[in-house]
């Protein structure tokens, strides 16, 4: 298929003629996303007066070693006791247990764990996924309880959604809306070409709402401004130092002036630059041609002295003493070391979209389609760069660096959900121990999030006082972080000698609310059987 073909424009057409007016400035490039609709009846049960989950292995997002079996009692919407209730493989002494619920869930030989933290996500758009329900069902599907936008969409529709979302009137992890310069309708037919400009924005969106700042790699000028004016109103700040930018922003530069998060690897590789001081591009290089901007990147993997070396250990170091957080979304640029797992992973039949793979498919504008002709040696590239890459990432943890999850879903074959399990793996790939990717995933991202406003975090850990943000899982996601896809792990069945799929979220607990997270997942895939049937193409399950 392709972006531009007949059948985007037939889709494009109908939802377009189904949609509410009020949809028509929801989205921050896609004007046309469709607001969550409001949760029916029977989506989610409670929040109780007391639920009590009995006999659960907890592992609790901190790093300590898992313990069970164990009761934890919710109140309301917090953890108010967690109680140790016998040992394994040892009959749970009735006496010893908290007093039952109004509503109980039997969780014996199931694992339980905060709630995931994605650090980088943008919730669609009507060119591939037009309605915001089918991405907010795929992060709940996942156990994700949490985002962060760098944008959702747009100002007015990413502060809509999360205030939504913060009432659970939406089937919806909460969120928190991060903005690029320039956003809102106030600055729709503006330019923001001085500092004090700048400063005079983030006041506005610091107003409206907004709890922090997604960067480019803007001139040293209009980023200190930013970030400075950002501190004085206690939002966070994460960037993308682009590559149209980076030559007088690198990730030292952007952390030197008090620039909390960098995300994905813009700006890393050139702070360390041995005989370079910006990237040696090919003559013909053209930033607005993808597959330049994407397959060139990689090639930055030759051009530092690599582990070990001075300029290595510095950045390390300096990043540590600036309480620098990484968020490096492995995930999303995966495709480019093996193109053809990404474009057959298992879950695109019944998950993926028509228009979202629309999207996916080579072609010349639509962002992150970038497989023009991709060539054996642009994925031996990205290898090599993965591998430096991690490197860097599992020396910073090992360190006391932190390290975050990160998805950026909806581009480059990477599904909503499916993604952010994706970058659990590959950080665990980075060499990373399954604890400490559980920890990235929950307790940092809550630390990252809660930081710039001088508050201490209010989830990512199972602890008594804390919101209750958590997951259920049948299968040990330490022992296989594919347990946690929506699509399962294969496992062969000894007994029957076939193979079966195993695990999936069990159930995702938000606010003290419990959603069947297998049910959210089927919703998603009647989604997508219902615009397959809309466009005549073949349903195969």
């Amino acid at each position: 298929m392709n972006p531009l073909s007949g059948v985007r424009i037939l889709l494009g057409a109908i939802l377009l003629a189904m949609m509410p007016a009020t949809a028509l400035t929801a989205g921050e490039d896609d004007p046309q996303m469709i607001p969550a609709p409001d949760r029916a009846a029977g989506e989610g049960e409670g929040p109780f007066e007391r639920l009590v989950i009995r006999g659960a292995t907890v592992i609790d997002g901190t790093g300590a070693p898992p313990i069970g079996p164990v009761d934890i009692v919710i109140e309301g919407n917090r953890i108010t006791e967690i109680e140790s209730v016998g040992y394994p493989g040892v009959p749970i002494d009735a006496e010893d247990r908290p007093e039952k619920g109004t509503r109980e869930i039997d969780a014996l030989g199931s694992f339980v764990m905060p709630g995931i933290v994605d650090m980088h996500i943008h919730t669609g758009g009507a060119t591939k996924a037009p309605e915001a329900e089918y991405s907010y069902k795929l992060w709940m599907g996942h156990g994700i309880t949490t985002t962060r936008g760098v944008p959702h969409g747009s100002l007015e529709f990413s502060l809509s959604e999360k205030a939504r979302s913060a009432r659970n009137e939406i089937v919806a992890p909460r969120m928190f809306a991060y903005h690029t310069l320039g956003s809102g309708e106030k600055y729709k037919e503006r330019k923001i070409l001085t500092p004090e400009e700048a400063r005079e924005w983030v006041r506005y969106v610091a107003k409206e709402g907004a709890d922090g700042l997604k960067l480019g790699a803007h001139r040293p000028a209009i980023m200190k401004a930013l970030i400075d004016e950002a501190k004085k109103h206690g939002m966070g700040t994460v960037a993308h130092l682009d590559q149209m930018g980076v030559a007088q922003m690198n990730a030292l530069d952007a952390a030197r002036l008090g620039l909390d998060t960098m995300t994905h690897y813009y700006g890393l590789f050139e702070a360390m630059y041995e005989n370079n001081d910006v990237q040696p591009w090919p003559a013909d290089m053209n930033y607005n041609n993808e597959q330049h901007r994407f397959g060139q990147v990689a090639r930055q993997w030759r051009l530092i002295a690599g582990r070990g070396s001075e300029k290595w250990n510095a950045l390390l170091q300096e990043f540590l003493d600036l309480n620098f957080t990484l968020d490096p979304t492995f995930n999303i640029y995966s495709a480019g070391r093996d193109v053809m797992r990404a474009r057959n992973a298992d879950w695109h039949d019944e998950y993926t979209l028509p228009t979202q793979w629309d999207f996916y498919t080579p072609h010349r504008i639509s962002h992150g389609s970038y497989w023009f002709y991709w060539t054996t040696e642009d994925e031996v590239a990205w290898r090599n760069f993965y591998r430096v890459w991690m490197q860097f990432v599992n020396d910073y943890k090992n360190l006391g660096g932190r390290v975050t999850v990160g998805s950026d879903s909806g581009f480059i074959y990477q599904l909503f959900g499916f993604g952010t399990i994706l970058e659990m793996e590959m950080i665990q790939e980075a060499g990373f121990h399954p604890l400490e990717v559980i920890r990235s995933a929950t307790m940092y991202g809550a630390q990252a999030l809660y930081e710039p406003a001088g508050r201490e975090i209010e989830f990512g850990v199972i602890r008594e006082g804390l919101l209750a943000d958590l997951l259920i899982v049948d299968e040990n996601p330490l022992e296989n972080l594919k347990v946690l896809y929506g699509t399962g792990a294969v496992k062969l069945n000894d007994e029957t000698m076939t193979p079966e799929r195993v695990g999936g979220v069990k159930y995702t607990i938000k606010d003290g609310i419990v959603y069947d997270a297998k049910q959210l997942l089927a919703d998603v895939r009647a989604m997508v059987k219902k615009q397959k049937q809309e466009l005549g193409e073949p349903v195969k399950y």
